[in-house]
């Protein structure tokens, strides 16, 4: 069975009374409206802040995120902690990053950030002390569905997972968060990639990489003035340009997949975000679309596997 199906609604009238449950606060609201779903399901809830790594010298606001976390901590009445997760963060997250951009390729930084840290460091350090689940304010379906993030997470590990509001709608959330006067409830959501808060990915690459080698700051697929970026030589230190996207071809290769159900299951694939979800088949690590792919997928991104509406596993793109 699917973990992303498994933990729906039904993990609110799973809770037992009493249960153990440490949720991840980060200062925003979705988190903020799990922990009172949580403890309005008779769980006893710990609200905890993950502490990451920051570009030293550059501006953050984990001191501020923090902070919001601690209001809603007292709004509830319930335990607050911090877990420094810097060290994780940085060899699973920053490191990784750094390493695939060198070799020209554009990773996937959130899902990592999950998979490293989430539902990796924080897991291990909520069990340690005694925590019978641990819960997150992830979406898994509707406008907002962060299923796409969540592939390379241990099926072990999700399976336990509990996500209050995952299959809700935001409105909805922010609905609940008023209801219960949360002092986060006006909050916008963040724009920043989960470890760099509201620094830039192409700001922290120019940093740490220069910015004299487009190849290594441009993504395939990317939009830029003249068009979009088809392809780039890191050595050369050169991107080719197309006026329009190019794309045609039907395969994707993938690598270090991770799977939650057969990969003959799978019926859909999607490569982007925010992009369609391809109906095609799996043979061996490629996927063979039943059309042809509308653009370029990125080396390093994900490719992530569906069927109907359920997510299967995923890996990463090698070509």
């Amino acid at each position: 069975m699917n973990p992303i199906r498994n933990n729906e609604r039904a993990d609110m009238r799973s809770i037992s009374n009493g249960a153990r449950i440490f949720v991840g606060l980060s200062g925003g609201v979705d988190s903020a409206v799990s922990a009172v779903l949580l403890k309005n399901a008779g769980a006893e809830v710990t609200g905890v802040f993950i502490k990451g790594w920051y570009p030293p010298e550059m501006p953050c606001t984990w001191a501020e995120e923090r902070r919001d976390a601690m209001r809603v901590a007292a709004r509830l009445h319930i335990p607050f902690r911090t877990f420094d997760a810097s060290v994780e963060y940085k060899k699973g997250v920053i490191d990784y990053l750094l390493a695939e951009y060198r070799a020209g390729r554009t990773p996937n930084t959130d899902v990592m950030c999950n998979r490293e840290v989430k539902f990796g460091a924080f897991y291990r350090f909520a069990k340690a002390q005694g925590a019978d689940a641990i819960a997150t304010g992830h979406y898994r379906s509707g406008g907002k569905d962060q299923s796409y993030f969540l592939w390379a997470v241990p099926k072990d590990i999700l399976d336990t997972v509990i996500f209050p509001v995952g299959n809700m709608e935001k409105d909805e959330v922010r609905a609940l968060a008023k209801k219960y006067n949360l002092p986060v409830a006006e909050k916008k959501d963040s724009q920043g990639i989960c470890f760099l808060g509201s620094v830039s990915v192409e700001e922290f690459l120019k940093k740490e990489l220069g910015d004299d080698n487009p190849a290594l700051l441009y993504t395939i697929g990317q939009r830029i003035e003249g068009g979009y970026v088809v392809g780039k030589d890191v050595e050369k230190k050169e991107i080719k340009i197309a006026k329009t996207r190019v794309g045609g071809a039907r395969e994707v290769r993938f690598t270090d997949a991770n799977w939650f159900s057969e990969p003959a299951q799978a019926t859909e694939a999607q490569y982007r975000y925010r992009g369609s979800r391809m109906r095609g088949r799996i043979e061996g690590d490629i996927f063979i679309s039943a059309h042809p792919l509308p653009d370029i997928p990125a080396p390093g991104q994900s490719l992530v596997f569906y069927r109907d509406g359920e997510l299967i596993g995923g890996g990463i793109i090698t070509v």
